[in-house]
């Protein structure tokens, strides 16, 4: 089970349609969306949506799932239950499976008057009498033994959305309700609790692996809700020297090693600056590019740039956020410069690379998020040495459809992009990101026919049943690579480590991953994102015949 906190609800449409499509696990998200309307194949919208959706701030958007227009909103609990089920169960089954699940929660909670009313699909109050009324919508999707979509459970939702904007579900005579109005002052956390160990206990025999975006891990019983939610650290969260130890310290992780503490000895690489190097340096300088191998530290530099490889940092080297881990600067960045897919397509040419990478810092100023620019250097690449095969690190656009279409048409041969740490701590590490959009571009680029290539750090103070579990994630949402490094500080002013991961848990961490079905795990305490992209790339792609 995942909480994912407030998630767009085309974000977490991808995830659960990666999830649906080619992972095999067994999992229940739970969330809640922004204002948004819903609609399944054969809605009435001409007579049941009664609103234009922007002018009430909220998103239309059509689903492959039964039932008419629905409303999913802050304060509505949503479950999306990806199953296997028995091949003679149909999809009415499934659904009262689901219904069954919901009533089991409502009744804990004190309704006791909750169940199903025929012909209607999801969960009533007083059903069959005068007074029944719909707490819970349910739409759902079997296909091939497996379901996607799930449930809304209205907990403190806003009802003037379920009342005046739409005809929910396309049921013009029977009103609808929430917990909130039948007088049950409970919060979002407490009935998602309920809900995940109900779950556990009607489809995995009472057992549940569970992550949640910050919101839960306090020992003192904070109220994290809205942290995970992304609306700052919550008011009773103690105000520290930074805001990076304040966001870390609510998700649990206080502490951590001080920045003079003596590395390990096989944190210590070799830098060894030959004459390949130096040439390589020199061809860079020449074409005045960048690569977020000197920029970012990596402690590779040397190896890499001896064999002749680069990762070249486009867009130039100023980044629009500031992670707690990251050493590009976050000086307001400069206009793209136009012909800097030449400049590194003729760097490439000229090191005759046949794996070529690039990185980017996140531009939350262009519109697109910098996607067609990082797309036209993978054509100008293309023009210059057909024969490479190119690697695009890229961040996460905001979850854009539209920006990472423009980069998806250009067809990397690898698409990148860092989910960088497990659920409970994105907001701390990332907190312009986060996990449920971070696993909705990779699923995005899996759907495109793209090879998915993500990577993590440890370190950070997350524990191994987090890292086992996000590499369970990784594997169904069908990612091919995998990178899992040491997080290492940059300087004082950037989150502490928690601890060193010794080598032989790295070497732990990629049979595991490897035996999820993840097609290659590279993880070493050095391994950073674009650290032996070739031989990965090896692994689980053909090298491109042109």
């Amino acid at each position: 089970m995942r909480w994912l906190g407030r998630v767009p609800y085309r974000e977490a449409l991808a995830v659960q349609q990666s999830l649906f499509e080619n992972g095999r696990g067994q999992h229940l998200l739970l969330l809640e969306h922004p204002h948004v309307f819903t609609h399944g194949r054969t809605a009435d919208l001409a007579n049941n949506l009664r609103c234009e959706p922007a002018a009430v701030g909220a998103e239309l958007v059509a689903a492959k799932r039964g039932g008419d227009i629905t409303y999913h909103g802050p304060g509505q609990l949503v479950g999306y239950p990806i199953l296997n089920v028995e091949n003679s169960l149909g999809a009415s089954d499934h659904v009262c499976g689901v219904e069954g699940l919901v009533i089991d929660a409502l009744t804990e909670l004190g309704l006791d008057n909750a169940g199903r009313l025929p012909g209607f699909a999801g969960v009533w109050l007083d059903p069959g009498t005068e007074r029944e009324r719909k707490i819970c919508a349910i739409g759902v999707r079997l296909r091939r033994g497996r379901t996607m979509h799930g449930f809304a459970l209205n907990v403190t939702t806003d009802m003037a959305y379920l009342r005046e904007h739409i005809v929910p579900c396309g049921i013009g005579d029977k009103p609808v309700t929430s917990l909130a109005e039948e007088g049950v002052d409970v919060p979002l956390e407490q009935v998602a609790d309920i809900v995940a160990r109900l779950a556990a206990e009607r489809w995995a025999d009472g057992s549940l692996e569970r992550q949640d975006v910050a919101w839960t891990h306090s020992a003192d019983g904070r109220d994290l809700s809205a942290f995970s939610r992304g609306e700052g650290p919550g008011e009773q969260v103690k105000l520290v020297s930074s805001r990076a130890a304040s966001r870390m310290e609510a998700a649990g992780v206080t502490g951590g090693l001080s920045i003079e503490t003596r590395k390990p000895d096989w944190l210590r690489p070799k830098v060894e600056m030959g004459p390949e190097v130096m040439e390589l340096k020199k061809t860079i300088r020449s074409l005045d590019l960048v690569t977020v191998c000197e920029d970012a530290g990596c402690p590779n530099l040397s190896d890499c740039w001896s064999d002749g490889t680069a990762t070249f940092m486009v867009l130039g080297e100023r980044c629009t956020r500031a992670c707690g881990f990251c050493l590009v600067d976050t000086s307001k960045p400069l206009a793209p410069v136009a012909d800097e897919p030449e400049r590194v397509a003729e760097a490439i040419a000229r090191m005759e690379l046949d794996h070529a990478v690039l990185t980017m810092v996140a531009r939350d100023d262009l519109a697109d998020g910098g996607m067609a620019h990082v797309a036209a250097c993978v054509e100008a690449i293309r023009l210059r040495r057909p024969q490479a095969r190119i690697e695009t690190l890229i961040s996460d656009a905001k979850g854009d459809d539209a920006a990472l279409d423009l980069l998806f048409a250009s067809r990397p041969d690898v698409m990148n992009h860092n989910v960088e740490t497990v659920a409970r701590l994105q907001r701390a590490v990332r907190p312009s990101a986060g996990y449920a959009r971070s696993l909705g571009v990779l699923a995005r680029a899996k759907a495109a026919g793209l090879t998915t290539k993500t990577g993590f750090m440890a370190g950070l103070g997350e524990t191994d049943d987090e890292i086992v579990g996000l590499l369970a994630d990784l594997a169904d949402l069908g990612v091919d690579i995998v990178t899992i490094g040491q997080y290492l500080r940059p300087t004082s002013h950037h989150l502490p480590i928690v601890r060193y991961a010794e080598p032989a848990e790295f070497d732990r961490w990629k049979q595991i991953g490897e035996s999820f079905g993840i097609g290659h795990v590279e993880a070493s305490p050095l391994t950073r994102s674009s650290y032996h992209a070739k031989a990965s790339a090896d692994a689980v792609t053909p090298v491109r015949v042109t």
